[in-house]
């Protein structure tokens, strides 16, 4: 026997025997152990008996036996071929040369067993295998084609294993409903039903339901509402990635191609390939002296022997088929444009039982219109309906998780039984009275815990089992309405008949029922029903955005806001109050959603709480100042400097990183944007920000739409504040004529379009002793809390505040020179004390004046 001429698959199962001989003890390799051989290994061969219709499993078990009558030889470590493996495989080799096969395979093996007169043949037959059967399953898997290669099995049913029958599926109802799109499938009829260039590209963003227009094709064809020239034809997803696996040699995908190809080809026109990610066909496979797929594909498109559907995004159609102008032209362009949020509820509502069917919950009408409008208003970088659809479905699997979760109450009562339980375990060792009694009241409490935890229990599996009931009842019905269907395409109108007049109604009638029973029962543990909530509460944790239902203690954080800012940002009223009230318009839904939540300039001499400000709304909208993106102008005093805000262009260093302001907002879209010296900038910058501040979002090197629409954006400058310093010093204060000044001084530095934008520009006061008295208590409660730490308590007297003021107070710098200040006196004098020993920990301080600033304590 020539081994070389034989097929991979066989060689395999041969050795595969050959370790079965050696496990059983047998010195002789059979047939039986061939057989069982092949049956070990994946491949032709049980898909022959599969298609054949013989038991795998009981053939099995029945070669096993005849393997186990065998006589063993105990030591055998040489195998032999038996006469009769011998003479099988002859015979084997005399078919393959008489089917005109260039290799012995399986079915060659399988034909000569039957020609054979040992107890195998007798099995064989036995378990309903005859030449007859044999030859009619190896015709459906083969077809015409021949044994060629090593690997016959990749040219075999290549359509079944590198792609999928969307056809099929849609007559098994597997396919989600297709709503829509109407205007775009009728298109790829009309391209597809052309005599030349009948091959239609869908072209379109991710996630507008290209791949949706080809399987809404499938459906119809199956219901037959297509011509009559595409009522017998079937569409097959083509896996381009399945097609590429494995093939290892040069050659091997070049001939599963041609084998997907050619069964197109011989299929006259039947079947429709659609290839999704039409792109990847350029330059598959393609290695040094081979070609890649797409230039296999063009004769057969360009002679009309192929038809295809191809799907691909814009850019990639412009990146890679544009730029083949011979691939090009062989297929007809159809847009697949994003649906509007109208049509995407029309979309979900369609898909709606599906998903309801699925997660076994109930998706209220609102739910759906919430999605598309908060996916559409809040999710930019993704289109609908897409992620509409990915928001119900996340919404719906919150809800069945947990359903199917013990509830938050029952959680809490097992675990307090758990801390009983393992307490009353370490008390069984002890013997004192205490003990016993501490027992005792544990056992009472635990009983207690047990009775309650039963009665929920009770309540929450039988609020389950109605829920149960519900689903189960709308898959019973969907799977009738699939049958109803079925019954039609097949004519059987007395099934249909029965099934629409008898099943479907009944079925029905018992889903209101169970509704009815349900919305009269009083859930407390469980919540079956995706609402807006859900939805906003889904689209919260993907952006970061608080959209979910106003709790009231936020509502009361936010009425406070005004007041909460004045106490940290000292002597600002105006400032303050305009913040505030830009985010009570944003949060309360009122803002032009176009535009960011405000955008404020700040303008004022250094010091006196611009940046301050910015840090605190970050503190009180985010409990962290980690939401703050402080950008310092004053690393954008060149013209080039623009590109590190939005990112460098295609073929500069450092376009993979993006823009420094673009990237922080797209990692937090809701946050506090502070763009501190602004006046320091290039003015190509401003032009930057002319869009973030009108439309509310800006395009980065990447092409990427980075939205802005939820953040607070503040500028701060020090123009004008030399004049400022002047008033105060002249003692007139900040008069309307001194801000009209550097408001007048802001229009020569800025041009219109950029001051015009602006929601607020603010002029800040100098600050006064009297708001320094106020600012001392907010820089001391810093030391005060970082001292409480080592348990130091704190406090100051009138005097000391008084003559720190005195010291530190310059109106030219503000309350930077007070920090400093503090910093070099009363925090070195706490650090000398408490490295002295003379304040240890549970002291209370005081610190005082007394000609200089001492630390005392106090009794």
């Amino acid at each position: 026997m020539n081994f070389e001429k034989m097929t991979k698959s066989l060689v395999q199962g041969i050795n595969q025997g050959n370790f079965i001989a050696v496990e059983n003890g047998n010195s002789l390799l059979d047939p039986e152990h061939i057989l069982l051989g092949l049956l070990e290994e994946e491949g032709l061969f049980k898909k022959i008996l599969n298609k054949a219709g013989i038991p795998i499993e009981l053939l099995r078990e029945r070669l096993v036996e005849l393997i186990a009558k065998k006589p063993k030889v105990s030591g055998a470590d040489q195998i032999y071929l038996s006469n009769q493996s011998n003479h099988l495989l002859m015979r084997a080799e005399k078919l393959a040369q008489s089917m005109k096969d260039e290799y012995v395979s399986v079915e060659h093996v399988l034909l000569s067993a039957l020609e054979g007169s040992d107890p195998l043949k007798s099995l064989l037959v036995e378990m309903g295998l005859t030449k007859e059967v044999l030859l009619d399953a190896l015709k459906s898997i083969r077809g015409g084609k021949r044994v060629t290669t090593e690997n016959p099995e990749d040219t075999y049913n290549v359509l079944e294993k590198y792609g999928t029958d969307l056809v099929e599926l849609a007559r098994e109802n597997r396919l989600d409903p297709v709503i829509g799109r109407d205007e775009e499938i009728r298109r790829t009829i009309r391209i597809l039903s052309r005599k030349t260039k009948n091959n239609p590209v869908l072209i379109g963003e991710p996630g507008v339901g290209k791949t949706a227009i080809a399987e809404g094709l499938a459906q119809r064809i199956v219901r037959g509402d297509v011509p009559d020239s595409m009522k017998d034809k079937t569409i097959f997803s083509l896996d381009i990635g399945a097609l590429m696996a494995g093939a290892k040699y040069r050659g091997e995908f070049e001939e599963r191609l041609k084998a997907v190809l050619d069964e197109v080809k011989n299929s006259d026109g039947q079947i429709l390939l659609f290839i999704d990610e039409l792109h990847n066909i350029v330059g598959a496979g393609k290695t040094e002296g081979s070609m890649d797929a797409g230039n296999m594909l063009k004769p057969l498109l360009a002679r009309g022997e192929l038809n295809a559907i191809g799907a691909t995004t814009l850019g990639e159609y412009q990146k890679y088929i544009e730029k083949d102008a011979a691939l090009e032209r062989r297929f007809q362009p159809v847009m697949v444009l994003e649906p509007s949020v109208e049509d995407t509820i029309t979309i979900l509502r369609g898909l709606k039982e599906r998903y309801e069917i699925f997660h076994g919950v109930s998706i209220t009408d609102s739910a759906l219109i919430e999605a598309a409008v908060l996916s559409n208003r809040y999710i930019s970088d993704r289109f609908l309906p897409d992620k509409a659809i990915d928001l119900v479905d996340e919404a719906c699997a919150l809800i069945k998780t947990e359903m199917e979760s013990m509830p938050q109450e029952m959680d809490e009562i097992s675990r307090k039984i758990m801390t009983k339980e393992i307490e009353l375990e370490a008390l069984k060792k002890e013997t004192d009275e205490k003990s016993g009694l501490r027992r005792n009241i544990l056992e009472e409490e635990r009983d207690e815990l047990k009775e309650e935890f039963d009665k929920l229990n009770k309540q929450w599996l039988s609020e389950k089992d109605a829920v149960s009931s519900i689903s189960e009842l709308k898959l019973q019905i969907e799977d009738v309405q699939n049958q109803i269907e079925a019954a039609q395409r097949d004519y059987d109108l007395q099934r249909v008949a029965e099934l629409s007049y008898g099943v479907l109604p009944q079925l029905k009638k018992n889903l209101e029922e169970a509704r009815s029973q349900s919305e009269a029962g009083d859930y407390e543990l469980l919540r079956e029903e995706v609402t807006e909530e859900e939805i906003a509460g889904v689209v919260s944790r993907w952006t970061g955005i608080p959209l979910d239902k106003l709790m009231e203690t936020e509502r009361k954080k936010l009425l406070a806001l005004e007041e909460t800012l004045s106490k940290e940002v000292i002597g600002q009223e105006e400032a303050v109050k305009r913040v505030a009230e830009a985010i009570i318009r944003s949060r309360a839904g009122v803002k032009d959603p176009r535009k960011p939540v405000g955008s404020f300039l700040f303008l004022g001499p250094t010091g006196v709480g611009k940046t301050e400000l910015a840090r605190s709304v970050a503190r009180q909208l985010f409990d962290s100042e980690k939401n703050m993106i402080r950008i310092d102008m004053s690393e954008y005093m060149e013209k080039h400097s623009v590109a590190r805000m939005i990112g460098a262009p295609p073929g500069y260093v450092g376009y993979e990183e993006g823009g420094q302001l673009t990237e922080a907002v797209r990692r937090q879209p809701y946050s506090v944007i502070l763009f501190d010296e602004i006046e320091k900038a290039h003015g190509d910058v401003f032009n930057v920000l002319l869009q973030v501040l009108d439309d509310g979002h800006i395009t980065d090197s990447k092409g990427r739409t980075v939205d802005f629409k939820n953040t607070i954006i503040i500028m701060t400058s020090n123009i004008g504040s030399q004049r400022l310093l002047r008033s105060m010093e002249e003692g007139s204060g900040l008069t309307e004529e001194i801000k009209a000044q550097v408001l007048s001084e802001l229009h020569n530095y800025f041009k219109p379009e950029f001051l015009n934008r602006l929601d607020e520009m603010v002029v800040y006061n100098p600050l006064t002793k009297e708001d320094m008295k106020a600012i001392i208590d907010l820089m001391l409660a810093d030391l005060k809390k970082r001292l409480l730490e080592q348990d130091i308590e704190v406090t100051i007297s009138d005097r000391a505040k008084n003559f720190i003021i005195e010291e530190s107070y310059d109106v030219r710098y503000g309350a930077r020179p007070m920090k400093r200040y503090i910093q070099r006196n009363v925090e070195t004098l706490y650090g000398m004390a408490i490295i002295r020993g003379d304040v240890s920990p549970g002291d209370r301080t005081l610190i005082d004046y007394k000609d200089s600033l001492v630390v005392e304590k106090v009794a």
